[in-house]
């Protein structure tokens, strides 16, 4: 009994000692800090949860706004962007105005830090060079209106559709799914491949005894039926363009067809008039050109070395065995 009554009195300092006066001062700053100072961090966190609610709300109204309104998808991009630069902007700037009505409270003084900010800024922003640049790299992106979120682009070498963009990044998802996130310092060159239209060369290999004239009413009379069909009218912006006679190349003649589409619409459109070009070939006896195939004065032709000598003989490609010797080295092959 004596024991425990020694350890009881000893738990409680005696009044008037300093151990009594500790506790009493650590049990008024409880108190000050409960009362005083926690119900201003709480109300300040509230608020400015409040406020990026308030943000995010606003912006998602916007473009759900533009969407039900807007009839260009252009505009429906860039409103998209704005947005979410704005969000990510306008959260970073809450959250260091919170910082600033916090720390006080917590007993940090802002003078001594804002003091030692100038010095410390210097160092700072020799070291993140790369981000300013990034920064300053994405305003420019957003005032010059390079490309958008939902563009199909190409930059820094990579290709795909831009998700995301912001003053320091940009998120890019490839045709596989891979999803590339860009500093905005690293893009020098920007290939926007949804602006405007775009331009589809298609060349027709056609053997040379094929009459040039009559290939290209062929190749004019299938691009236009393609023009005019139903599933790709809406696609072309102009009629198809043939630019003749492009290259001879053996007995090989290139016809080039252009095809003048909606920006990165051009691939259907595309494949189809391929499709039909090929069958309209073979329906008129149009074989596809070679340019390994000599051409001589009675068709065409090709040099052989026979096995019975030296001889050189002309004989038609399309119908001729393989070489069994290689005629470089003499040897069997």
């Amino acid at each position: 009994m004596v024991i425990m009554y020694m350890h009881f009195a000893l738990s409680f300092p005696a009044p008037g000692g300093p151990l009594s006066r500790l506790d009493a001062k650590f049990f008024n700053d409880v108190l000050d800090f409960a009362y005083r100072v926690l119900p201003k961090i709480a109300v300040t966190a509230v608020f400015a949860w409040i406020m990026v609610r308030v943000l995010k709300a606003i912006t998602h109204r916007i473009v759900r706004v533009t969407e039900r309104h807007s009839a260009s998808g252009a505009r429906l991009a860039q409103v998209r962007t704005l947005t979410s630069v704005i969000r990510a902007t306008g959260i970073g700037f809450i959250v260091f105005l919170a910082a600033l009505e916090v720390l006080p409270l917590l007993g940090f003084k802002l003078e001594p830090l804002l003091a030692s900010a100038g010095v410390a800024g210097v160092a700072i922003g020799l070291a993140a060079q790369t981000i300013v640049k990034d920064c300053l790299n994405g305003v420019l992106i957003l005032v010059e209106d390079q490309y958008n979120v939902g563009d199909k682009v190409r930059l820094a070498g990579l290709t795909g559709i831009v998700e995301s963009l912001s003053l320091r990044k940009t998120t890019v998802r490839d045709g596989d799914g891979t999803l590339y996130v860009i500093p905005n310092s690293q893009i020098t060159t920007v290939a926007n491949l949804t602006r405007d239209y775009s331009v589809a060369t298609i060349n027709v290999s056609v053997d040379f005894s094929a009459s040039p004239d009559e290939v290209l009413a062929l190749l004019k009379e299938v691009a236009l039926g393609v023009r005019n069909d139903p599933a790709y009218k809406d696609v072309f912006i102009s009629d198809p363009v043939l630019l003749g006679v492009d290259n001879i190349k053996g007995s090989q003649v290139i016809y080039p067809v252009q095809l003048k589409t909606k920006a990165d619409q051009q691939w259907a459109a595309m494949r189809e008039t391929q499709r039909r070009i090929r069958i309209a070939l073979a329906e008129h006896g149009m074989l596809p050109g070679d340019p390994l195939r000599v051409y001589g004065s009675k068709g065409p032709t090709s040099l052989q070395i026979t096995e019975a000598g030296s001889k050189v003989v002309a004989i038609d490609p399309t119908t001729a065995k393989p070489n069994e010797i290689n005629p470089f080295t003499g040897e069997g092959m």
